[in-house]
């Protein structure tokens, strides 16, 4: 059970907290923490927030944003014109989109554009991946069924050639996608783990991804399910398809990380988790559900996301200042110490900013959750001000990824 508590929202939050507390005692080795500074970054959110959401009507931070395209949401009016049996026939197919979308997000670095056939525009970054999976879904890349395209099916996901991703991203020698290759072996584990899993994945239909609705809607308890409960099926349901880093007990930890100076009394001492991907798409679960007719509670129980645009905010900002300035110059690997306290720092960093911009704009958590803070908010202004550092946009930090952890 001790690995099974680093499987929730509730262990990074307080391991986040820890780091925190170490950097302002001085305790870290890479970062020195200023958090008078923290008034600029709210405001900048708050600028940022205002010109995207001039009604403060702020929607979550969930990959379907990312679908609205041009002023269209593109998903929505495919999934509308749709003929669905039922209302848990629709979540399922969404399931399965934002799960193959969210695992196909990671960074694509600052090159590759995709060509959106709407508009004739190249899309770069998150939104251009966004566009470019539900395109894949929407034409039927994933399903085994030419005449029901809107589907994942284990068996297509399980042996997805690498050059069908390759195509699809539009990825070149000239349109250089970063790690297309960990994308598609992602992939790939998905559908493997998800065939292998039936009793979870395949309730009500054949394996697929989208079985993870079934499963997760029994545990409603009146009609509703908290937040973190959708992360715990997330983390234990899906956790074996990272690729293998830490395990503790036989049990993968998956976006989970070593720092000596994490306390704690038993056999997780020294291990920090983040679980982004695996929030980013618990997040983007939650409107799905709703739709479904399940009541999601506890919001705010889900963190803020462990990114280097949440990241990279706290550093053009000043509030994260680095102990050896030429660590700026330097690639760093997702586990080395500083890379794991920056991001510890940003999920607790977060939490404070959100008190912040409540407490600026009168919200209160239940009007205002964490999670329409991020979308409106942390990680535009990121973007803003890394834009406004470098001409790329790039992070401030340059970490050395391999396509499954941002």
């Amino acid at each position: 059970m001790q690995a099974r508590s680093l499987l929730t929202a509730k262990a990074v939050r307080a391991r986040a907290g820890q780091m925190l507390e170490l950097g302002l005692a001085g305790k870290l080795s890479h970062f020195t923490i200023d958090l008078d500074r923290m008034d600029g970054v709210a405001e900048a959110v708050l600028t940022v927030t205002r010109k995207a959401y001039p009604t403060l009507d702020i929607p979550f931070h969930a990959r379907w944003r990312h679908f609205v395209h041009g002023g269209v949401d593109r998903w929505a009016r495919l999934a509308d014109l749709a003929s669905w049996p039922d209302r848990a026939a629709r979540a399922r197919a969404e399931f399965d989109l934002a799960i193959v979308s969210v695992l196909l997000d990671a960074g694509a670095g600052a090159a590759w554009r995709y060509r959106d056939a709407v508009t004739g525009q190249g899309i770069g970054r998150s939104e251009g991946l966004a566009i470019a999976s539900l395109d894949m879904f929407a034409g039927g890349l994933f399903s085994r069924d030419a005449r029901a395209p809107f589907s994942a099916d284990a068996d297509v996901l399980a042996m997805l050639p690498p050059t069908a991703l390759t195509s699809a991203f539009q990825a070149s020698d000239a349109n250089p996608l970063l790690g297309l290759e960990g994308r598609t072996d992602l992939l790939q584990r998905l559908g493997n783990l998800v065939a292998q899993r039936a009793d979870v994945f395949g309730l009500h239909d054949t394996p697929r991804p989208g079985g993870l609705f079934d499963h997760i809607a029994a545990q409603a308890d009146g009609g509703a399910i908290a937040a973190p409960a959708i992360l715990s099926a997330v983390l234990n349901q899906l956790g074996p398809i990272w690729p293998s880093r830490l395990e503790l007990a036989g049990i993968p930890l998956g976006d989970c990380w070593r720092h000596p100076a994490i306390n704690a009394d038993d056999a997780t001492a020294g291990l920090v988790p983040l679980h982004k991907l695996s929030q980013w798409l618990s997040y983007s679960l939650i409107e799905p559900l709703q739709r479904a007719g399940i009541k999601v509670t506890d919001i705010d129980g889900l963190t803020g996301l462990a990114e280097y645009r949440n990241g990279g905010l706290f550093v053009d900002h000043e509030v994260l200042r680095l102990c050896d300035a030429a660590d700026a110059g330097r690639a760093h690997a997702v586990d080395s110490l500083l890379v794991v306290e920056w991001r510890a720092l940003t999920v607790a960093l977060l939490d404070r900013l959100a008190d912040l911009v409540r407490t600026k704009l009168g919200r209160t958590a239940e009007t205002l959750p964490l999670a329409s803070i991020l979308e409106g908010g942390t990680w535009a202004a990121g973007r803003t001000i890394a834009f406004s550092r470098r001409p790329d946009g790039s992070p401030p930090l340059k970490v050395i990824s391999d396509g499954t952890v941002f």
